[in-house]
């Protein structure tokens, strides 16, 4: 598996990582199962949220690695904090007792990485300073970045940081990618060029901010996956034959497609197939063509202006 460092100074990690949502439904043996054929993939990146299962993914988690010959510093966590019933919850209180009960869930010291879930509208970007300030003082958390925010939301916290915000993790397949719609249909008339993410992809770039791709394999908002549905008969019989020639699974090609970026976007899946996991993972071995990757962009039915 290769290897990305995180905002290009934080944590070397692997370039696919592991989701832990659905850990949930699971019992302790196939959560180590899990564990154990991420690792030995070599996928040593695991994203978890407080809110995940209601805590009782982290609590899995913690129980499966203990049943397995893997430290602590093998693994690299993150998790996210911010959303609670009903509302959104930037308060330092709450981001500060949110740490606390992951870092007890997981049963460890620190958190690698600790990323604000969702934008809160209420946000007083200086009480955020000081959370991330006494959590980083108390090596309660290592680095800090957020999910589904847009430049200026980023800008904004980071005026009164001191910590820089190493990710964003932001909703990304080829069958939804607003951010690179967006980049390739400049002043153009059409239903692709609105900035839904106000330019997210060029601006993470600039800033070495690392994206971080969930629900890789969706279309819409959980409408649903894209590989095997009729609504993407095109998209699915190229990906199919690139799948073919290459000899690796179409959810690879999937996966693959996000990784030719040259903006080292990490995909987090969240299969809980352990099988499912091991051909994902032979993503960090395919190499797309140019001509490939446009070819499987195009299948989803646009047209480049």
């Amino acid at each position: 598996m290769k290897k990305i460092r995180l905002g290009g100074t934080g944590p070397e990690v692997s370039e696919i990582g592991l989701g832990c949502m659905r850990f949930a439904s699971l019992d302790v043996p196939a959560v180590s199962e899990l564990i154990a054929t991420a690792i030995e993939e070599g996928i040593n990146f695991f994203d978890h949220a407080d809110i995940y299962g209601g805590g009782r993914s982290e609590e899995l988690f913690a129980k499966a690695l203990k049943n397995l010959p893997v430290s602590r510093d093998d693994v690299v966590l993150q998790s996210k904090c911010g959303i609670r019933r009903g509302y959104y919850d930037f308060s330092k209180e709450h981001i500060i007792g949110s740490v606390e009960g992951s870092l007890k869930r997981l049963d460890t010291d620190y958190l690698d990485v600790l990323l604000l879930h969702r934008p809160d509208t209420l946000m007083e970007p200086e009480e955020v300073a000081e959370a991330f300030d006494c959590l980083k003082r108390q090596g309660k958390v290592r680095y800090f970045g957020v999910s589904n925010h847009n430049p200026m939301q980023i800008e904004l916290l980071g005026k009164y940081l001191e910590q820089d915000l190493i990710v964003n993790q932001m909703q990304l397949s080829i069958a939804h990618c607003l951010m690179i719609d967006e980049g390739l249909n400049v002043n153009i008339d059409n239903s692709l060029s609105p900035m839904h993410t106000g330019g997210l992809l060029e601006y993470c770039r600039l800033k070495n901010i690392t994206i971080q791709a969930w629900s890789p394999f969706q279309y819409g908002f959980f409408e649903g996956s894209f590989l095997g549905s009729e609504r993407y008969g095109e998209l699915n019989r190229e990906i199919d034959a690139i799948a073919a020639e290459k000899g690796v699974t179409n959810s690879a090609i999937a996966i693959a497609w996000i990784l030719r970026h040259p903006a080292k976007i990490q995909p987090i899946v969240g299969t809980t197939n352990a099988n499912r996991l091991a051909d994902i993972a032979k993503a960090s071995t395919v190499s797309l063509s140019r001509q490939e990757w446009y070819k499987l962009y195009l299948a989803t039915g646009k047209r480049l202006p």
